[in-house]
């Protein structure tokens, strides 16, 4: 996954900064936050927030392995604007695994 950037400005894109902190666990469940935001194109507290939030509301689990963090995603969690509550984040996290 490679930032989005355009001489110093992000540019708008299709999934938020939450679909894409998930592709980023999703695709390495051990990854670092300081490798996410840079990945995702954010700061490393707005990657801590992000995945806190994730976590309070049931989209993935937090486990300490020594020092590190080991990240688990719950696919089967439904998207959460009205319009997709009928499609899972496993659908959204396969699709994108496909695509790569």
């Amino acid at each position: 996954m490679t930032p989005v950037h355009n001489g110093g400005m992000a540019q708008w894109t299709f999934l938020t900064n939450h679909a894409h902190v998930l592709l980023c666990v999703a695709e390495n469940p051990n990854v670092r936050l300081r490798e996410v935001a840079n990945l995702v194109g954010i700061t490393e507290r707005a990657a801590q927030r992000i995945v806190s939030e994730l976590e309070e509301a049931g989209y993935l689990e937090r486990e300490r392995d020594g020092r590190r963090n080991v990240y688990r995603l719950k696919p089967e969690m439904p998207l959460r604007h009205p319009l997709d509550r009928d499609h899972r984040i496993g659908e959204l996290l396969a699709t994108f695994a496909n695509s790569r």
